[in-house]
Formats: C-alpha cells, structure tokens, sequence
C-alpha cells in the first residue's frame, strides 16, 4: 500500500478558559492515501472541523495542538513557523468551507479572486489565471462562466456559492483538499456532480480528501474510509461499507438510525440516544404560552397569484438597453391552513426568491401575494407591521442572519421587544425557554454567534424565529446545517408545532428524504416556474414530471440503513 499523504497521529487540541483547559480533539489518528477519500462524520461540536482547521493551521486564538503530530508527505508540519504553514496553506493543503459567504469577499467578483488565487499559488500570467478560472467554474457546473466570472457572490444563490469556493479550492492543485460540509448547501442534482466531481479528481490528481460531513447519504456514496468521531474522540474507523452496514460501537448504530428514511414515512424522526443525550420534547413545554392560530377566512392562509421576479443583470442608461434576468416567473400555489407545503428544485430555480417574496424582503415585479385574503402587495404600513409579526422566517445561511455584535439572548430578544409582545421582566425567561427547547443550554444566552458551531447557529436562528409565536413559519433550508441528531430534534420540534398547534409552513430544502417526512403537499421549481404540484406521497410514488423522476433519482439510497 502507498504511503499516506496525510497522517495524523494523536492529535489533541487544548483551548484555555477560566475554567480551565477545553478539549475539543482528543487523541485523534488517521490516515489520508493519495487518492482517498476519508469521510469525518459525527455531531456538531464532535470536533470534525476542529481536526481539519488544525491539519491547515487555521486554529483560532488561543485554541492550538498540544499533542500529537501532523505529517504531509512524510514533512511533520505542526511544528512550522507560522510564515512555513502559510507556504503550505493553500498550495499544499486547501480547503472546502462550510459557510461559502465568509469565504468570498463581497467586494471582489468571482473571477477577481480566482484569478488572485491562482497567480498567488502557480505563478501564471493573468491571461492563463483567467483562462483556468473560467475552467473551473464550467467544471463546477457554474452556468455561462463568462458571465458569471464577472459577477460578486452575492449574484450567486447558496449552492452557486459553495461550487465557487469548490473551485478556489481546486486552484493551486493540491496534495490535500480539507471539504468541511462542502454539500451543505447544494440541492441534490449539484451535489452529485460535485461529489462526482471530488472522487474524479481524485482519482486522476492522486489528491487526498478530508469530507467532514454530517450527512450519511454522502458518506455512502463517496467515501471508501470513514471516522465516526464523538466529543472529540475518535469511536469507530474503517472501511466505509462496512462501518455503515455492520457498525461496532453504539453511538455509531444510533447515527445511523437517525438518517431520514427516502422510502417510507414515519411520524416522528429517531433521535440519538447515545450517552444520554436525547432529547424528549414536550409541546406542552413550549405551549405553555402559546395561543392557538386563528384559522383563514377561505381555508388558505397562503395563496400565491402568478407572482414573478427579475433582477437587473446589465445596467445602462437607456431603459431599452438593461438586460434582466427572471428568477421566478408567473409562480401560482397556495397553502392551506396547518400544512406544510414543501419546495423543491435545484439551486438558482427560484425557491428562496419565492420565500423572500412572501416575507416582503424582496419587492414582487408581478403578480400578487394574499395571506388570510389581504392582499400582502397593497399592505398599508399598518397592516405591513402586523403582517410581519404573523410570519416568520428561518434562512439557509445561519452565520449572516446573526448579528454578530449582539450576545445570543438579545438576538432571540429583539423579535418580543420590537412588537412588543411581553412585559421587559418577561423576555429573559422567555428567551431561555426558547433556547431549551432548541437544544441549547441557558449558558448559550450569553455568548455570540461566532462562538458557536454552524448547526448551533441555526438552532439559534429557529429559537429566534418561534420568538412571536408566528402563524406562518417560512423554512428556507433549515436543517442544511445540522447533522442528523440536532436535525432530528428540530424537525421533531417543528412537526409538533404543526401538528398540536396548527402552524403552517413553507419548508423549502434540498434534503428529499426529509421534505417526505416533513411536508404535505410538494411543489418543484425549474429555472423559476413552478412544473408540479402533488401531495407528498404521490409525488415520491409516481412523479409526472421527468425533472422530477430525476431529482428523485439522485437522492442518496442507503440500502444498508432503509430495511
């Protein structure tokens, strides 16, 4: 067998607190072959990220590795100077991020920082840069890359934005790529031909990969060695077939059993119970001040007429020279009182612009939106403010919808105090209770978004949005950052807000699995229109649309975990 590329041997990572020292990596070993792909995978907090922040030398202050060793290519690289681990870092050694926004620079188009990244690492010209940036972005499946190259990331949707930093990854042709969640984001058709992608590269370069990720349909289908890892320790390794098909240890068979089932639907998703961690929600708990949503005059809470959005793509002083580009075009649904309306398609389909739309973030071009029969574009600014107290929104991208400024509890706060919905003395219990019944400890009120992992994050996000006691609940990819445990406890939690209280939602993701245990009715976008509507069953059963068939063709299958 090859020598590894990567090893790393023992590694503990310490942090300083008042309390003492933290350890979030614990005695961690495992290899990395040229041309291997090692899946990471446990819960948030595991130290799955951890590990690959120290393997690139991108540890925070004051966290650093007390122990252990990191070799690349039999060079022990822990002990560099700091001026050495840059050498490495990004030439050698580049890695995937889990939040694609903090990694590109708002104010650099994409081609801008393709093209720096590539002359900083292969010392080309700027004519051969921009030639190979153009490459991949087509090799990431960006979509007219010429056009694209000269756009900033905030053109580009979620999934669009992670298949860039694939590509700035992919710059400097390394001997390890770190790919902390780089499917988080990516709706189902992208992330097989991103994963394709990885395993093709792979192959040919001999490069060595590090997945982190907390999604076992991944795991199964792109990895060949997997390293379960629990509260910093390393609990099983392996082969990859046969750790999910036979696993050793508990905690492993519990992971495994939480992973939403694409064949059948269930009630309630299996939590993990492993080291007592499990989480028992009672609706009561949250119920206890919790008043019961009126229903709609007509039976629809939501109905959406012919709506249609276009953003300007080229400016020019001339209204008949602008060029646009239409997002959502002439979309129509509707959603019934306590349903869960799903939607589904690949990224840049439309589905968030939808969303936002009906939050009245973004203007509607066309069309008209009606909640409870008011018609939401007509609002006066009176009606407006009540209409944003009776909906609530939970976005995709934790980390940029959290004030960074602002400690956790005045965040879950600020929804209460703006429409003042309690009493000053009322609000901190209020907050508290929230953040409980998110799985998050009281402790959590007093610290700030940067201080927490991604799938923490969104928890806070939820806590946040179930602050008003909305009566539309608008999910755009709410679990896209949680692993499967955390996922479990807050589809468990929103399925009991539906259930036992009436609360409506539109849950958009490109999770199917999940979308079948979560939602009533599914509608699916292409290129911004709507194709097909169907309740859920009938829809995974028998699709009319061939888009959709395919779209349900890609959805992991794990044979071993769906008996």
């Amino acid at each position: 067998m090859t020598e590894p590329v990567l090893s790393i041997r023992n590694l503990t990572v310490e942090i300083p607190t008042r309390h003492g020292l933290f350890k979030p990596v614990k005695n961690v070993s495992y290899d990395i072959h040229p041309g291997e792909i090692r899946g990471v995978v446990g819960e948030s907090g595991a130290g799955k990220s951890m590990t690959g922040n120290a393997v690139i030398g991108l540890l925070d202050d004051p966290a650093r590795v007390a122990s252990g060793e990191i070799w690349l290519k039999g060079r022990r690289i822990d002990n560099l100077s700091p001026e050495e681990q840059r050498a490495i870092r990004g030439r050698e050694i580049s890695m995937i991020f889990q939040d694609p926004l903090t990694s590109l620079n708002p104010l650099f188009t994409i081609g801008e920082q393709l093209v720096e990244t590539i002359q900083l690492h292969l010392k080309v010209s700027a004519t051969e840069a921009r030639e190979r940036a153009l490459a991949l972005l087509d090799r990431v499946s960006i979509p007219d890359p010429k056009t694209r190259f000269d756009q900033y990331p905030h053109q580009f949707s979620g999934g669009m934005r992670q298949r860039v930093v694939i590509a700035l990854a992919l710059c400097s042709e390394p001997s390890v790529i770190v790919a902390d969640e780089p499917t988080t984001a990516l709706d189902v058709s992208i992330q097989a031909q991103v994963l394709d992608l990885i395993k093709e590269l792979a192959s040919e370069t001999q490069v060595g990969v590090i997945l982190v990720t907390h999604d076992m349909g991944v795991i199964a289908d792109t990895t060949e060695q997997v390293t379960v890892m629990y509260s910093g320790e390393v609990v099983e390794n392996g082969p990859t077939d046969k750790v999910l098909s036979a696993p050793e240890h508990e905690y492993t068979k519990s992971l495994i059993s939480a992973v939403p089932r694409p064949q059948v639907k269930l009630h309630r998703f299996p939590q993990v119970s492993y080291g007592g961690r499990e989480t028992t929600f009672k609706i009561e708990d949250l119920a206890r001040n919790w008043h019961k949503p009126e229903l709609s005059k007509s039976g629809k809470l939501v109905e959406v007429k012919g709506i249609t959005k276009k953003f300007l793509e080229k400016s020019a002083i001339l209204p008949s020279r602008r060029t646009y580009f239409t997002a959502v075009d002439d979309v129509s649904f509707d959603i019934k009182d306590g349903e869960v309306f799903g939607l589904v398609g690949e990224s840049g389909s439309g589905k968030s612009t939808v969303a936002r739309m009906i939050g009245t973030l973004l203007p509607v071009d066309g069309g008209q939106i009606h909640f409870d029969g008011e018609d939401v574009t007509a609002m006066s600014a009176e009606d407006m403010a009540n209409y944003r107290k009776q909906i609530q929104m939970i976005f995709q991208d934790p980390f940029s919808s959290l004030n960074p400024r602002m400690k956790v509890e005045s965040i879950v706060a600020e929804p209460l105090i703006h429409h003042k919905l309690l009493p000053p003395d009322q609000i901190s219990g209020r907050v508290h209770e929230l953040l409980d019944r998110v799985g998050l400890t009281r402790a959590a009120a007093n610290k700030y978004p940067h201080e927490f992992s991604g799938g923490q994050r969104q928890r806070i996000s939820i806590a946040r949005a179930l602050a008003t006691q909305p009566r539309f609940l608008i999910c755009d990819e709410p679990t896209s950052a949680l692993d499967v445990s955390i996922q479990a406890q807050i589809l468990n939690i929103l399925k009991d807000l539906q259930e036992h209280l009436g609360l409506t939602m539109l849950f958009i993701s490109h999770d199917l699995p999940v979308v079948r245990q979560m939602c009533d009715r599914v509608g699916v976008m292409k290129q911004g229109q709507l194709i097909e509507v169907q309740d859920t069953e009938t829809l995974f059963a028998n699709p009319k649309q061939d888009y959709t068939a395919q779209l349900l063709d890609l959805m992991p299958r794990l044979a071993q975990l769906s008996s």
